[in-house]
């Protein structure tokens, strides 16, 4: 998709006019009205929370764990808007969420990873939205696929839903550690660049998954030029019914805050500076350990070539892996001189893998073993 099909307002309802970013903040999952209530109190009491967010309806992977507790919810958010003025903000998934959350009048919708990697689900979304005014967040999808997350933008805009954001929450990857989604931080820039000018947050609390790593996660995505946060907040996180480990107090969202630089004329500090440098060298650290992996899958591959007589360099292979990796660099925009001077050196690090197990006789490698 191309950004320029996009017809964008120019100035979003999502977004405030301040020097902070916007903020919005609240429970994982509507629980009860008390719950509900005595975590807006709190949160009101920070000027910084813009918007108050509540899980009515959670997607779960399998049946019989806490699904939300359905409509009753909107009745509290609703009574949450009416006594703190905060404007409102929910999940939807399919026809029957949109159309019960504009019943009880949300200000902003949203769709989450699970229903943005379906394609069928986010056309019912947004054909449930045909002729409706209100502001509309998409979260990526589980996987780092950029497509899917333009795709679903895309939908929501043909059906005349021109108030879009973006929500970044982290992907599922092989390895996620230390995080429960990686943050793949290089997507922000891919986002921005096919769809600039969409305003895009950051999801702190479902990158970290844990409270001890919110502090860092916030502030390395607002280095990275993010234009609001979503941070979840519950009165007593402890007995949350649902991620309960990544949720702070009220209290505790104010401390959060008050450690952050919120300054957006800031970004070129030498603080940023820094705090890119570190990512950098996560970065590496991450690709180093892939480039580990791809190296015992390449010494696999020599020991079934040995056991099977077959030879090294298979041309044909070569062909389809350098094809589909220089479509996957155009796809996302990474310069294609620059993936095959890299492939190239992958390439032949591979192959002198191999030669090293084929050139190795088995029986030295049984003994080896011993």
């Amino acid at each position: 998709m191309s950004s320029n099909n996009l017809n964008l307002t120019s100035n979003s309802k999502i977004l405030k006019s301040t020097s902070i970013p916007t903020l919005i903040s609240g429970p994982c999952s509507a629980e009860s009205e008390e719950q509900m209530l005595q975590t807006a109190r709190g949160l009101i009491n920070d000027h910084r929370v813009h918007i108050f967010r509540a899980g009515i309806w959670k997607p779960r992977t399998r049946p019989g764990l806490f699904e939300g507790v359905g409509r009753v919810g909107l009745e509290w958010l609703r009574t949450v808007k009416q006594e703190t003025g905060l404007p409102t903000a929910v999940e939807v998934a399919n026809t029957k969420h949109v159309e019960e959350a504009l019943e009880y009048g949300v200000d902003i919708l949203w769709v989450g990873a699970r229903t943005t990697v379906n394609p069928f689900s986010v056309q019912e979304v947004a054909d449930a939205l045909q002729g409706v005014d209100i502001p509309v967040l998409v979260k990526n999808p589980v996987n780092p696929d950029i497509q899917l997350w333009l795709g679903a933008l895309e939908r929501l805009n043909r059906a005349g839903i021109t108030d879009l954001g973006l929500i970044h929450r982290g992907f599922s990857t092989p390895n996620n550690k230390p995080y429960r989604n990686h943050p793949k931080w290089e997507t922000i820039q891919q986002i921005r660049s096919l769809a600039p000018g969409i305003p895009l947050f950051c999801d702190p609390s479902h990158i970290a998954g844990r409270r001890d790593l919110l502090e860092t996660v916030s502030q390395q995505a607002l280095h990275l030029g993010v234009d609001g946060l979503m941070i979840e907040s519950h009165i007593n996180p402890d007995v949350a019914l649902s991620d309960a480990s990544q949720q702070v107090t009220p209290a505790g969202l104010t401390k959060l805050l008050d450690a952050l630089d919120l300054d957006h004329e800031h970004v070129a500090s030498k603080e940023q500076l820094q705090d890119l440098r570190t990512l950098i060298d996560r970065l590496d650290h991450d690709l180093i350990n892939l480039l580990f992996l791809r190296s015992d899958v390449s010494k696999r591959i020599g020991e079934y070539k040995r056991a099977n007589a077959l030879d090294i360099f298979q041309a044909g292979r070569w062909s389809e892996v350098v094809e589909d990796r220089l479509r996957l660099a155009n796809e996302i925009g990474v310069d294609e001189s620059f993936i095959r001077a890299i492939l190239d050196a992958i390439h032949q690090h591979s192959i002198g893998v191999q030669n090293e197990v084929m050139n190795t006789p088995a029986s030295v490698k049984k003994e080896a073993v011993k």
